[in-house]
């Protein structure tokens, strides 16, 4: 099953979110208050962000966490698969495939493109995305941080 956070789930979604940024998934760590951040902007409106859990036989197994953004060039809203981590002990069960199903469907007619990143190393997740449909875009990424 899949739903949004509701404010009694910050903990267990802080939790997953420090075990998905202690994994190989990410390049590196991030500060404890992103994650503070991200929950407080999710629980406040899903103008930008919105937070799922995942949950098998009536466990918390993992999270998604989406974000929107406008572009010109896919000519409408995109949708930003920002993170999907999925517990260990609950991977290959079929729940990534049921998440990006869930957000398709969620988001049929306000949504232009999918989008997402994922590291190059990570070849079980490129796997399912290559076999959801999809594609490798020759973009390099650049930011600019202000902190």
């Amino acid at each position: 099953m899949i739903r949004k956070m509701t404010e009694k789930d910050r903990e267990i979604y802080i939790r997953m979110a420090e075990e998905f940024y202690d994994s190989d998934a990410v390049l590196h760590p991030i500060p404890h208050e992103n994650f503070e951040k991200t929950a407080d902007e999710a629980l406040r409106s899903d103008a930008y962000a919105e937070i799922y859990l995942l949950e098998y036989e009536g466990e918390t197994a993992g999270y998604g966490l989406t974000a929107r953004t406008f572009s010109q060039e896919a000519g409408g809203q995109v949708l930003w698969i920002e993170e999907l981590y999925i517990r260990e002990a609950f991977r290959s069960r079929g729940l990534g495939r049921e998440f990006f199903s869930y957000i398709e469907e969620k988001n049929r007619g306000q949504i232009a493109r999918l989008r997402l990143e994922v590291e190059e190393e990570n070849i079980r997740a490129i796997s399912l995305y290559e076999r959801l449909g999809y594609k490798v875009l020759d973009y390099r990424q650049m930011v600019k941080e202000f902190k």
